[in-house]
């Protein structure tokens, strides 16, 4: 049960759980500490302003795609709860530790530790590697193989992207559709304040939708890509350099080039840990 717990810890990114609900807090205290307390929280709510902005903003996002992708993209939201397995410094050693093997028993020698690997990436390049393939046709491989994984994260990126768009443009499209309701009614002048907060609601809900829950995502979803993509391209160099027969530590200085100064330093302790 503790180990459980221990691995449940280590893989969700409270960064994320925290930035959410601390932005939802803070809206909802901004709305409960108003003149009406509690009961302010009802001039925050219009069932038809929410089919207008949310339906609009989700179903037009869908017209945008194909269906897989629309389902795929709604899932993806779940990933930014999801701390990332990509750790570069430990694969950065990992490389080190299989240019030492290939130098001193040769690149069959590979295969065999090609099967404790959990990486399929890091796998698939080791293997042909062994098989004596063109350094030209690994590179070529595994650089089709990493712009795929790109194209795909993109494809989520875009989603939530275009979802941040719609939320506004929908909102705004609601708080059109409330001020012509509204105008023409204008005979009733205690009505007008009312009928003006409900039609601004769109708008609120709108901005809501792209910059509490869409750009987040999006961004996340980004970085997470950009760290993916950084380290698929760190194994294909150093892939690269030991089947080239290059020295441990010359593939090291090499591959260490990718990373921040702070970010070196620490792939230097975690070899001498070795």
């Amino acid at each position: 049960m503790h180990n459980s717990v221990k691995n449940w810890v280590i893989i969700v990114d409270f960064a994320s759980i925290i930035g959410l609900v601390v932005c939802i807090t803070m809206m909802l205290i901004g709305i409960l500490t108003g003149d009406d307390g509690i009961a302010g929280i009802r001039f925050f709510w219009d069932f038809k302003s929410v089919l207008i902005t949310f339906g609009g903003a989700f179903f037009s996002t869908m017209a945008s795609c194909s269906m897989k992708d629309f389902v795929a993209g709604l899932k993806s939201f779940l990933l930014i709860f999801k701390v990332p397995s990509q750790n570069i410094p430990e694969m950065i050693t990992k490389i080190i530790e299989l240019s030492n093997v290939a130098r001193k028993e040769g690149l069959l020698s590979l295969e065999e530790v090609a099967s404790e690997l959990d990486d399929d990436f890091l796998k698939k390049g080791i293997l042909l590697i062994v098989d004596g393939t063109d350094p030209e046709l690994v590179r070529a491989i595994l650089e089709t193989e990493l712009v795929s994984t790109e194209v795909r994260h993109k494809t989520k990126i875009n989603f939530w992207e275009n979802l941040g768009a719609m939320g506004p443009a929908w909102g705004m499209i609601g708080t059109l559709i409330g001020l012509v309701l509204m105008l023409q009614n204008m005979t009733d002048a205690s009505a007008i304040g009312p009928a003006m907060s409900v039609a601004l609601i769109t708008t609120f809900y709108g901005s809501v939708l792209a910059n509490w829950i869409c750009a987040p995502t999006a961004g996340k979803l980004k970085a997470n890509s950009e760290s993916e993509i950084l380290m698929k391209e760190i194994m294909i160099e150093g892939l690269l350099s030991i089947q080239a027969g290059e020295n441990p530590r010359v593939i090291e200085e090499k591959l260490k080039s990718f990373l921040a100064p702070a970010d070196r330093t620490s792939a230097s302790v975690e070899e001498g840990g070795e």
